[in-house]
């Protein structure tokens, strides 16, 4: 698969999860204007080809739908923070930078996930406040990592049951 392949698919899947069609989509438009911003970035150097592809790969290991909207919408970000340092006045950077926007407008709830992953992992925790606090929730925490939700048990004994 080429690099330009590669752009194309992670671009079509973060639409396809965020809910864009085909037909509120204009994928060949788009296809020129991701041409136009490789030209930008000399993205033919031979160095673009080294240690393969960056995002595509991160992608693998989120499987679930709900998972892969949280890495899709950090990477619209991270796509929309690149396009920040460019020339904004041309109009393929205008068009993606919209269609981005669109996106990561689509699902907020997305990027405050990633948000709050990005926190947690910046936590101190050699910091004495922190760790009594996270001491004072590790039972809460505990439990809701051995106990699955009850309404979920609830429903599934209650299907079992009914002999319908």
């Amino acid at each position: 698969m080429t690099c330009q392949t590669y752009n194309l698919f992670v671009l079509s899947v973060i639409m396809i999860y965020y809910g864009h069609t085909a037909s509120s989509l204009n994928l060949v438009q788009l296809q020129d204007d991701i041409d136009k911003l490789k030209a930008d970035f000399n993205s033919s150097h031979s160095d673009v080809a080294d240690g393969g592809p960056i995002i595509v790969e991160k992608l693998k290991n989120w499987t679930g739908r709900n998972e892969k909207r949280i890495i899709l919408s950090q990477i619209v970000s991270m796509y929309l923070e690149m396009l920040e340092n460019t020339d904004k006045s041309k109009p393929h950077i205008k068009h993606i930078s919209e269609e981005l926007y669109t996106l990561k407008n689509n699902l907020p709830d997305g990027v405050k996930k990633v948000k709050d992953i990005m926190d947690l992992a910046k936590l101190p925790m050699n910091d004495l406040r922190i760790q009594r606090k996270a001491a004072n929730e590790l039972f809460s925490i505990l439990q809701k990592l051995v106990d699955p939700p009850s309404f979920k048990r609830k429903r599934s004994q209650s299907q079992r049951r009914c002999n319908c």
